[in-house]
């Protein structure tokens, strides 16, 4: 039993840890130290850390053979093996883009240690997806050089790319701060245009693509690590929406109607780069794919996105793809994990509750 005289140290104890909780922000707080990790305020970011945590996984534990055998083989059509190279072309670089993101531009000016924790392990994971296309393209004897050059060479990528990059710029330009209403209105912007249209948006199609593949048992190998990225996408999407609700939630004078007003312009300028690359990767349609249904299917997630930030859904299209619902479930994205893999860190064969 504690005396009266512990009792009141353990009261007042809990009551600092509580004060200094509370004087905890996303940005611009100067009142605790930036690595005082507890007591933890957004518990939601720690738990995004510890679901991270368990979802250990590397591409090598993957096996190749049958997609090897099936690629050197005559039984992939030319426009099945373009559409494989413009996912690895997009994504070799996309994921090294949002890793870069994460360590110069968002971490910087990220003030709370547990949101920093998460996006330490985002940061690895994002170092895990460039290993995984790169072990990708060494198991099929690609040309890497071809491969990680796409953005450059292919306009499509390129313009993706370029939309994102933008974002980047003008954080990392000398002077940037979110401590004047201007810096942080641009920083809530990187945060959209990456977490909300790079992750949340131009991956999806790719998504489907070779999800498609797999569906047809064919190059299953690469089918099941698209599995393991989308599960850690996943969770990168969930912070993400979590981080920009808690920024607005903070700063509410930051999401003024003019503002809106431009953040739904930029999501429905990427849902249209999005549906150009959908054409370019698909100029005849495979697998049961034509290039119309990704025009659906991205306005359909554009407007997913939009409510889970708080603004109003603009298209009203229809998933035309029910089978992804099965793998991805968009309107439960909040609960995957209530229908998570198993056996995940061994990371040897997906096995669905």
């Amino acid at each position: 039993m504690l005396t009266m005289k512990e009792e009141v140290t353990k009261a007042h104890e809990g009551e600092e840890k509580r004060v200094k909780a509370s004087k905890k922000r996303l940005i611009n707080c100067n009142t605790v130290d930036v690595n005082q990790l507890m007591p933890l305020k957004y518990k939601w970011a720690w738990e995004h850390y510890l679901n991270g945590c368990a979802n250990n996984w590397l591409p090598s534990e993957v096996p190749m053979a049958k997609d090897i055998e099936l690629w050197k083989s005559n039984d992939l059509s030319d426009d099945e093996r373009h559409v494989i190279m413009r996912n690895l072309g997009f994504f070799s670089t996309a994921e090294s883009l949002v890793g870069n993101n994460i360590v110069l531009a968002i971490f910087r000016h990220i003030t709370n240690p547990e949101a920093r924790q998460y996006l330490l392990r985002q940061a690895f994971e994002e170092a895990v997806h460039s290993h995984t296309f790169l072990y990708i393209c060494e198991s099929l004897g690609l040309d890497e050089g071809v491969v990680f050059n796409m953005y450059n060479e292919i306009s499509v990528i390129q313009k993706k790319d370029a939309f994102e990059m933008k974002l980047t710029e003008a954080v990392l330009q000398e002077g940037f701060s979110t401590k004047t209403f201007e810096g942080a209105q641009k920083f809530l912007e990187n945060l959209i245009g990456y977490y909300l249209i790079m992750e949340g948006i131009f991956f999806y199609s790719g998504f489907v693509m070779i999800l498609s593949f797999q569906r047809q048992n064919k190059m299953t190998g690469i089918g099941e690590q698209y599995q393991y990225i989308l599960r850690d996408e996943t969770i990168h999407l969930n912070f993400g929406i979590d981080l920009i609700n808690g920024i607005k939630e903070e700063n509410p004078e930051l999401w003024a109607p003019e503002f809106q007003k431009h953040i739904t312009s930029m999501i429905q300028e990427a849902v249209e780069l999005e549906i150009e690359y959908a054409e370019e990767c698909l100029p005849r349609g495979i697998l049961g794919l034509r290039a119309p249904m990704f025009r659906d299917y991205v306005q359909h997630i554009a407007d997913r996105r939009l409510e889970r930030i708080g603004l109003k859904a603009i298209y009203g299209s229809k998933n035309p793809f029910p089978w992804m619902s099965e793998t991805i479930d968009l309107n439960k994205e909040k609960n995957f994990f209530e229908t998570r893999v198993t056996e995940y860190q061994t990371a040897a064969n997906l096995d669905w509750n």
